[in-house]
């Protein structure tokens, strides 16, 4: 039978749905890209914020329709929206025949099977279960890069955020089984591995006592085939020395963290319940910086939190304008119900947040630039991505997408290498930034001994 899926959100929920496929595939269906002649539909939700949501609604509605008036025999709902709104989608949207709980996914051909017997099926396990599939993940990143999910759940317990009703507390996986995973990843041909969970820097805790996300990295690190590691989805006040150490000697660990800080004003931060200061971060980023000079942070931040200020955002401007963020994204508040910041007064209305959201983004795009220009001129290892769409070039040259250590996959920017020799995904070359824009840059193949070459060439 043919299988259409459609995974959305965030690239945790993408693993969830590559276990899917790998399981799907392990059970003789067959994957395809043409949803009209589908036998199954499947869609992995998110419902994370509204705009989420509203996506995944949109998409389980056109798959309605080729359950309907196709030759669709079953539409499966899975992921975090199934897990919170399974009533409703139940009731709602009657072409739906299974939902499959956040904890559940393991259980996707029971799903099938039951739908195809003619029952409405709904899957839903505790959401503190730890899944971990035999069968090996299909990969959907194209093979030279990888994602490789570490932990489960969440205990921050932010006010804004529905993770851990849907996803639960906090589990670490095994080491053992993550370094196992990795070499899996390895031999078939992945070359950067992409370190997730809802929070990293935590990792072992639960299972060993104590933080050692570093002892996990060391021993990925002694896989011959692995060539960069990075790091996303790191809470500021959990990063710990041993960590930065690693970071610092460990050549394969990219220079590069994600922070989700959220905002800067020590009244909202409260008022989130995150548990650091505008002092406390500012104090971290600075360690970081002065022990990684190239270090690239990554942030993300929210606009228009129940009783924002004016003189909050201010607070938040300020603060954006004197970190000068390598990369930063803004998104405007959600009211996501059933959690405290919805019950919250002093809500703040939609243009108020976005017009908050576009003045730091401004702001950011003109940081962003100024980033970017500075690496004019430099030499940098970078790993391919592809090639442009043939042009009209009559050079005999071609346009590669390549990224620098600096930047994560479908979140940061690009670089754009133009060279005549023949380049393959997952190939690392040497390139020197000869242009930048706002949040690109342009690059020719670098070789040893030329002209001008600088004193210092970042391998990483």
């Amino acid at each position: 039978m043919n299988v259409y899926f459609v995974s959305l959100g965030c690239d945790k929920n993408l693993v969830d749905s590559e276990d899917m496929l790998g399981i799907l595939d392990a059970g003789g269906y067959t994957v395809t890209d043409d949803e009209d002649n589908a036998d199954i539909i499947i869609v992995n939700t998110c419902c994370f914020i509204e705009d989420a949501k509203k996506e995944s609604i949109n998409t389980i509605l056109e798959m309605a329709d080729k359950r309907k008036n196709g030759p669709c025999r079953a539409l499966i709902v899975t992921g975090c929206m199934a897990q919170r709104y399974r009533k409703e989608i139940m009731e709602e949207i009657p072409e739906v025949d299974a939902i499959v709980g956040t904890m559940s996914y393991d259980r996707i051909t029971e799903a099938i099977d039951r739908c195809l017997r003619g029952e409405k099926v709904t899957l839903m396990q505790d959401i503190n279960r730890t899944v971990k599939p035999v069968h090996r993940r299909m990969l959907a990143t194209g093979g030279h890069f990888a994602y490789l999910k570490i932990a489960e759940g969440c205990d921050k317990h932010c006010t804004y955020c529905v993770i851990p009703s849907v996803r639960g507390r906090y589990r670490s996986f095994p080491m053992d089984e993550l370094v196992e995973e990795a070499r899996d990843l390895a031999g078939r041909g992945v070359r950067e591995l992409i370190l997730i969970a809802q929070e990293t820097t935590l990792y072992g805790t639960d299972l060993y006592g104590r933080k050692c996300l570093h002892d996990l990295i060391h021993q990925i690190a002694q896989i011959g085939e692995i060539r960069w590691i990075r790091v996303m989805y790191c809470y500021p006040e959990e990063i710990y020395p041993e960590l930065v150490e690693c970071m610092k000697t460990e050549p394969k660990f990219c220079h590069y963290l994600d922070l989700p800080i959220q905002h800067a004003d020590d009244d909202i931060l409260k008022r989130m319940a995150r548990k650091t200061s505008r002092e406390d971060i500012e104090r971290i980023v600075r360690n970081l910086r002065e022990q990684i000079p190239d270090i690239c942070l990554r942030t993300t931040l929210i606009t228009g939190f129940p009783g924002e200020t004016e003189e909050n955002h201010r607070e938040l401007v300020d603060f954006v304008r004197k970190m000068k963020f390598d990369r930063l994204g803004v998104f405007t508040y959600s009211q996501e119900e059933g959690t405290p910041a919805a019950a919250m007064p002093d809500q703040i209305d939609e243009d108020t947040r976005e017009r908050r959201r576009d003045e730091i983004m401004k702001l950011q795009q003109r940081i962003s630039a100024d980033r970017e220009e500075e690496q004019v001129g430099r030499v940098l290892t970078v790993m391919v991505e592809g090639r442009e769409a043939e042009s009209d070039r009559d050079d005999g040259e071609d346009v590669y997408v390549c990224r620098t250590y600096a930047d994560a996959p479908d979140v940061d920017g690009y670089l754009f290498l133009e060279t005549g020799e023949t380049l393959y995904s997952g190939d690392f070359v040497q390139v020197r930034v000869t242009g930048a824009n706002e949040y690109d840059l342009i690059g020719e193949l670098y070789e040893a001994g030329e002209p001008g070459d600088p004193d210092e060439v970042r391998a990483e």
